[in-house]
C-alpha cells in the first residue's frame, strides 16, 4: 500500500509562557539556519568543498558548548536539527537545479519550528511539546474520531506575521480510494478577466482578491511608512498590513481550492495549458493581475487532487496555438491579436469566442496526449509513465503546427 502525506492545519492559542518559549525556539532556529548558511557559503567559496549534514550537526554541538551560544541548549534540540536537515535538502535541490540558492531568514517573516515524534506527544487530544510544561491549546476543525486515531509523524508550530499561531499535524496515511468515474473530460483556458473558461462554455469569473482590498491595503502601507522604524507603533502598523495580506491570501486559497476540487470531482480528465508565469509577470502592466490569479498554485492543486482521486491531468505544450486554431475544422490563422476576442473561421465560417475556442482545442490536445476516449474510466489504458513521457516530450521540443487536430 502506498502511503500519502496529509496535513491538518489548525489554529493554536499558546499561553504567555508558551509563547515566550516558542519565540525563543524560533529565534534559535533562525540563528542556526543563518549561521550555518554563512559557514557553508564561506567554506564552499574558500575551498570549493560542500558541507555535509554530519559536519553541520557537529558544528551545532560545538556552538552549544561555547559561552556565547550556550542559550541554544535552553530549547529543544529537535527543531534545530530539523533546520540543518532542511538546509541540507535546500542545497541538494539547488545543486540539482530544482530550486534557487537558499536565503537568510528574517525575523519579520513567517516563523516555524518542526518537531518530530521524539519531541512531542499527542494523547487524548492533548499536544505536549518538548521543553514545555503544559499542553499547547489548539482548536480542532475536524471530527473527534479523526483526532482520536491521529498519529502524526511531525508537528509544525508556526506564527504568521499578523500574530496568529498555527499547528500543523503531518500524517502518513494509506492511499485513498479513487473517486468514481464520470466519463467526462474538460479543457481549461486560464485568463485574467475570466479566471478560467471551460470547453463546456462555462466561464469562471476572476474574483480579483487584491483589487477588492487594494484601498485598505494601500492605506495601511502609507500608515506604516510614516512610523519610526523599530517603534511600537511601527509594529502595530506592520500587523495591520499583515492582516490585510492574510485576508487576501486566504480568500485566494479558498477560491482555488473550490475551483480545483469541483473540476477534479466532475471530470476524469482535465487538460490545462503550460503557462510560463515567470515570464508573463515581467510585463509590468499585467504583473499584479497575473500574480493575483495564482495560476501555478491552481495547477499544483489540480495535479495532486487528481492523483489522489485517480483522475488524469494533462499539461498541453505552451507553444500550441490553441487560440488561433479553429476547433471545428482545424484551420490555423497566421495572426491573431490579443485584443481580438471573437473571430470567424475563413474556411468553415464558424464564429468563435477566443477563450472558449482555446479551451476546446486544449481539451482535444489533452485527449490526444492521454489517448483518452469518452467513456474511459479515469483514462483507463493510459499508464502514468506513458502520460509523463508524452508530456515531457512536448515540453522539450516545440512541435510543428498541424492542421486537422482531433475534432470534438
Amino acid at each position: 500500500m502506498i502511503s500519502v502525506r496529509t496535513a491538518y492545519k489548525v489554529r493554536a492559542y499558546p499561553g504567555p509562557e508558551q509563547a515566550a518559549q516558542l519565540g525563543r525556539t524560533f529565534g534559535c532556529v533562525r540563528l542556526v539556519w543563518n549561521k550555518t548558511l554563512a559557514e557553508r557559503h564561506r567554506c564552499y567559496h574558500a575551498t570549493g568543498k560542500k558541507t555535509s549534514y554530519k559536519e553541520t550537526d557537529a558544528a551545532l554541538t560545538a556552538w552549544k558548548k561555547t559561552e556565547e551560544l550556550a542559550f541554544l541548549s535552553e530549547v529543544s534540540s529537535v527543531p534545530l536539527q530539523q533546520t540543518l536537515r532542511h538546509q541540507h535538502t535546500a542545497y541538494a535541490n539547488f545543486f540539482a537545479g530544482r530550486a534557487r540558492y537558499p536565503r537568510f531568514k528574517s525575523r519579520n517573516g513567517r516563523r516555524s519550528a518542526h518537531y518530530t515524534r521524539s519531541a512531542f506527544s499527542l494523547r487524548d487530544g492533548k499536544l505536549k511539546l518538548a521543553k514545555h510544561n503544559a499542553p499547547l491549546e489548539y482548536v480542532w476543525s475536524w471530527g473527534a474520531e479523526v483526532l482520536q486515531f491521529l498519529n502524526p509523524t511531525m508537528v509544525i508550530v508556526s506564527r504568521e506575521p499578523d500574530g496568529r499561531w498555527y499547528v500543523t499535524f503531518a500524517v502518513d496515511t494509506d492511499e485513498p480510494e479513487h473517486a468514481p468515474a464520470t466519463g467526462r473530460a474538460v479543457g481549461v483556458d486560464l485568463g485574467v478577466k475570466d479566471f478560467a473558461v471551460l470547453s463546456t462554455g462555462e466561464k469562471i469569473p476572476n474574483a480579483g482578491h487584491v483589487d477588492r482590498r487594494a484601498r485598505n491595503l494601500a492605506r495601511y502601507q502609507r500608515q506604516m511608512a510614516r512610523k519610526q522604524r523599530g517603534s511600537a507603533n511601527c509594529r502595530k502598523a506592520k500587523a495591520k498590513v499583515a492582516r490585510a495580506h492574510r485576508k487576501v491570501r486566504h480568500a485566494r486559497q479558498d477560491f482555488l481550492h473550490r475551483t480545483s476540487t469541483d473540476l477534479v470531482r466532475n471530470n476524469d480528465l482535465v487538460a490545462v495549458e503550460d503557462l510560463a508565469v515567470r515570464n508573463m509577470v515581467r510585463n509590468r502592466k499585467l504583473a499584479k493581475a497575473i500574480s493575483d490569479c495564482g495560476w501555478s498554485e491552481f495547477r499544483r492543486q489540480l495535479e495532486y487532487k487528481a492523483e489522489r482521486a485517480g483522475k488524469v491531468v494533462v499539461v498541453v505544450d505552451r507553444w500550441y496555438p490553441s487560440s488561433k486554431t479553429c476547433s471545428d475544422c482545424g484551420h490555423l490563422l497566421k495572426n491573431l491579436k490579443l485584443s481580438v476576442r471573437h473571430w470567424r473561421c475563413p474556411d468553415c465560417g464558424t464564429r468563435h469566442d477566443r477563450d472558449h475556442n482555446a479551451a476546446k482545442n486544449i481539451l482535444a490536445a489533452g485527449r490526444a496526449v492521454a489517448g483518452w476516449k469518452s467513456g474511459d474510466a479515469c483514462g483507463a489504458g493510459v499508464s502514468r509513465g506513458e502520460l509523463a513521457r508524452a508530456q515531457s516530450a512536448m515540453k522539450q521540443e516545440t512541435q510543428p503546427v498541424k492542421v486537422g487536430l482531433p475534432r470534438l
